[in-house]
C-alpha cells in the first residue's frame, strides 16, 4: 500500500513538474512574474523578430513604454525600425530606440550610425544601448578595459546628440564584467529572467537595488504581432507614477 501511495505521489509530482516546465517554456508562467507585479509600469522591447506589429492593439495591453531596436554595430539598421518607430509614436506609449553594441567596431562609428538613424522627437525615451555577448564572445570575452573605452566613447557621443544620459541594457554576465563599477552613473536596464535583481547600488536614476529597468522575461505573450518570434520581451520600471513622470521629463 505504501509503495503504491509513494508511486502515486511521484506520478503527481512528475505531472506537476512537466506542466510547470511546459508553462514556463511557452510563456504562460514566469518564474519571477510575482516579483515583477510590484512594479506597475510595464513595457516591451521589440525588433524585426516580432514581424509586423499592430501598435494600437499592443499598446492597449497594459504596457506603458516600448524600446525599439534601431541599429547594430556601425552599419546595420533593423529592417522594421522605421515602421515601428513611426507607428509606436502614434500611440500613447512612451517610445525609445536602442542600439546593439558591437565589440568588433569602434564606439565612435557606432554612435554616428545610431545618431544618423534615430531622429529625436519631443517626449522620446532616453536612448538605450544593449551590451551582451553574441557569437563566441561569451567563451572568449573581449578585454574589459578596451570595451570600457569604446563604450564610453559611444555613450558620450549619444548623450551629446540627444541631451539625455543613455540607458545601458545588460545581461548579468555583461554587467558583471563590463558595467559594474565602470558606468554606475548611467541608468541600468538589467536582464534577469529568474529572480528580482539585487545589484550594487549606483547613482542617478536607480533604485537601492541598482537598476532602473528590469527585463523579467524574454517569453512574454501579447497580441498584435506576427513575426517568427512568438514571444516578446517584458520589462518593468522601478518606480511609481511620480518617479516615472520625472524620469520621462529628465
Amino acid at each position: 500500500m505504501k509503495k503504491r501511495a509513494a508511486g502515486g505521489l511521484l506520478s503527481v509530482l512528475l505531472i506537476l513538474a512537466i506542466g510547470t516546465a511546459f508553462a514556463i517554456y511557452n510563456g504562460y508562467f514566469h518564474v519571477n512574474g510575482k516579483a515583477a507585479e510590484k512594479y506597475p509600469i510595464e513595457g516591451v522591447d521589440v525588433s524585426h523578430y516580432q514581424g509586423e506589429i499592430d501598435w494600437k492593439l499592443l499598446s492597449e495591453q497594459n504596457i506603458r513604454f516600448a524600446y525599439i531596436k534601431a541599429t547594430e554595430g556601425s552599419s546595420y539598421v533593423d529592417e522594421r525600425f522605421g515602421y515601428n518607430y513611426t507607428e509606436a509614436g502614434k500611440t500613447e506609449l512612451k517610445v525609445g530606440a536602442y542600439h546593439f553594441f558591437s565589440f568588433d567596431s569602434p564606439g565612435s562609428s557606432q554612435a554616428e550610425h545610431f545618431i544618423g538613424t534615430v531622429e529625436a522627437f519631443g517626449g522620446m525615451m532616453p536612448p538605450a544601448v544593449d551590451v551582451e555577448f553574441y557569437g563566441d564572445k561569451k567563451a572568449h570575452p573581449p578585454e574589459a578595459d578596451r570595451v570600457e573605452t569604446e563604450l564610453r566613447e559611444y555613450l558620450n557621443q549619444v548623450e551629446r546628440a540627444y541631451d539625455r544620459k543613455p540607458v545601458i541594457y545588460a545581461t548579468l554576465e555583461a554587467w558583471e564584467l563590463y558595467i559594474k563599477g565602470r558606468f554606475d552613473e548611467y541608468p541600468l536596464w538589467i536582464r534577469d529572467i529568474w529572480k528580482e535583481p539585487s545589484l550594487d547600488s549606483g547613482s542617478g536614476d536607480r533604485t537601492e537595488d541598482g537598476w532602473t529597468f528590469w527585463q523579467y522575461t524574454n517569453r512574454g505573450r501579447r497580441k498584435g504581432y506576427s513575426g517568427e518570434e512568438k514571444f516578446i520581451d517584458l520589462n518593468v520600471f522601478y518606480g511609481n507614477e511620480e518617479q516615472w513622470r520625472q524620469f520621462c521629463m529628465d
